[in-house]
């Protein structure tokens, strides 16, 4: 048996460049090293080759450098793109997705306008995934999970505002209208908060029948009327107002008030009963 072949196969110059290599290596301690000390060694100063030499791209170690940022700091001195950055680290592995999360940001306006974005308008979008729709999909469920905590089973006097801004956040983006209703108690607290129906950019049906039928099986004294002008104008039309006045009607004779009717816009809304139309 030949000298090669007692070693499994491998030369003589093979096995001398891996002992060479293995001479080379770090100490075990440098693996071994808590995440929370001093740095670690690059793994090519590891080696011992120069800074100069280290031909890694531009990026490498963003991602953590953006994470620490973010855990130090908060997000209020974090621009748009950044923080859009993060929410895309899931959906998008080892490469920058700084580019992405820009594009993004010039083709929707803002970051609300990249969550709310809708799926075959987001997908035309170079680079974006179904993982990146699906962690789109998810951070915004959670944000309007958040949003409505702070206004369920609250009083709606009180928390106008909340209520306001859970109603902007669920609507003011939507690219089609949506009409919501939220159903309140004797003691205005608001009980429930479904959505009645979907529309087009400009038009969505609403029955005054199934509002009242749906006031009564949830046993509530008053509700208010919600939705969005995907025009970004929360001016009402006169079909706004007539299709009001026939829900407030049909409410009015099993005794339920019509307490509100607000349009959601981009940056404004409209309340009927501030407008004198309630």
């Amino acid at each position: 048996m030949s000298r090669d072949e007692r070693n499994f196969g491998f030369s003589e110059e093979a096995l001398r460049s891996l002992a060479d290599f293995d001479r080379r290596l770090p100490p075990v301690e440098v693996y071994a090293r808590d995440p929370g000390s001093e740095r670690a060694p690059r793994p090519r100063e590891a080696f011992g080759a120069r800074p100069e030499t280290d031909h890694r791209p531009h990026y490498w170690g963003h991602r953590e450098r953006l994470r620490q940022r973010f855990l130090e700091g908060g997000h209020a001195a974090m621009p748009e793109y950044e923080l859009l950055e993060m929410v895309l680290f899931n959906a998008i592995g080892r490469i920058d997705v700084k580019p992405l999360a820009k594009t993004l940001l010039a083709t929707f306006g803002d970051l609300n306008g990249v969550i709310a974005a809708s799926e075959p308008r987001l997908t035309r979008v170079p680079g974006v995934t179904p993982k990146v729709w699906f962690q789109l999909r998810l951070f915004e469920a959670i944000s309007h999970r958040m949003a409505r905590a702070k206004v369920m089973r609250r009083e709606i006097i009180g928390s106008w505002d909340a209520l306001m801004s859970y109603c902007k956040t669920v609507m003011a983006y939507r690219e089609t209208e949506q009409f919501r209703i939220l159903f309140l108690d004797t003691k205005n607290t608001l009980i429930a908060d479904e959505e009645q129906a979907k529309g087009t950019v400009n038009h969505v049906p609403v029955y005054p029948r199934e509002v009242a039928k749906r006031a009564l099986e949830l046993g509530a004294t008053a509700i208010i009327l919600v939705h969005n002008h995907p025009s970004g104008d929360p001016t009402p039309s006169r079909a706004d107002v007539d299709m009001t006045a026939q829900i407030e009607t049909a409410c009015g004779a099993i005794g339920v008030q019509v307490f509100d009717h607000v349009i959601i816009g981009k940056e404004e809304d409209a309340s009927f009963r501030s407008l004198g139309l309630l």
